[in-house]
């Protein structure tokens, strides 16, 4: 399994699926962050929190723990 936090900087994938539960798994989802939208990976901070991703034409900056929970391909 491929999560967010395992792409590198240039990497363009997709959301397969949501991991975690609850208000976590609703706050990923009102971000932008849906099952088959496709996200680019922009920056990484130099001790790799926050990422920095594109997502849906806007600009999004994810803490790791948050981008393990995202699955992608």
């Amino acid at each position: 399994m491929k999560t967010l936090r395992d792409a590198k900087i240039g990497d363009r994938v997709r959301v397969v699926k949501l991991h975690g539960e609850g208000a976590v798994k609703r706050r990923i989802m009102d971000m932008g962050l849906t099952k088959g939208v496709e996200v680019h990976i922009r920056k990484v901070a130099p001790l790799g929190d926050p990422i920095e991703v594109t997502v849906r034409g806007y600009e999004l900056s994810l803490r790791k723990a948050d981008a393990e929970m995202i699955e992608v391909e």
